[in-house]
């Protein structure tokens, strides 16, 4: 369940300022048709490095402190402190509760469109992306799966996690791949933006319910 939410919960972090920013500023030049997109393909691969690299280092990070700190908690109570944040910010996307929500308040910088290449851009976005604490993020999945990195106890599997949240958070930007224009993927994301703050509360109060459920059984 943790795993599934850490691809969803990256998925849904596009509705987030870094999200819009990165959808419509790493985008093919010029009109669009076969050879713009394959000049452009170099940075979605990049992208998709940063985005590597900030898995590698915050999981690995993550990790490590979880291993010198948690790696002898037993698994239950972290289960159980995982389901109680779940519900906790389930409630509060939801507007029932306030939750802390320490965020820094930053998004990629706009400005680094007139000094650098596309694909160092998309490098660039993809590492500050990828680290998920560097920008703001407007999930509170993000908790959940640090959760899961922290107290997992072993490196590899909170960089396999972390990785997960990050595939989410990269795969939306290969709709730049398609004939479509960017006002109109920014218009479908401000459609859906409340829906999928509901959607991230109901995930995370079904996540929270289904975990307690399974310990207490």
């Amino acid at each position: 369940m943790f795993l599934i939410i850490a691809l969803v919960g990256g998925f849904l972090s596009t509705w987030s300022p870094c999200g819009y920013s990165s959808l419509s500023l790493l985008r093919p030049a010029g009109k669009y048709s076969a050879r713009s997109v394959l000049r452009w393909a170099p940075t979605f691969f990049t992208h998709a490095v940063g985005y590597a690299v900030g898995a590698v280092v915050l999981g690995g990070m993550l990790g490590a402190a979880g291993w010198l700190l948690f790696r002898n908690v037993p698994l239950q109570y972290s289960v159980g402190i995982l389901a109680v944040l779940g519900l906790g910010y389930g409630a509060h996307q939801l507007g029932f509760l306030r939750m802390p929500y320490p965020q820094r308040r930053a998004q990629v910088p706009h400005d680094a469109r007139f000094r650098f290449r596309s694909s160092v851009i998309g490098l660039l976005y993809g590492f500050s992306l990828g680290m998920n604490y560097l920008t703001y993020v407007q999930t509170p999945m993000l908790y959940i799966v640090t959760g899961v990195a922290l107290f997992v106890g072993d490196i590899k599997t909170a960089i396999a996690v972390i990785a997960l949240f990050n595939i989410g958070r990269c795969l939306p930007v290969a709709v730049n791949f398609l004939p479509v224009k960017d006002q109109s993927v920014q218009a479908w994301l401000a459609r859906w933006q409340e829906s999928a703050v509901e959607v991230d509360g109901f995930l995370l109060l079904s996540l929270g319910a289904a975990a307690l459920t399974m310990l207490a059984l």
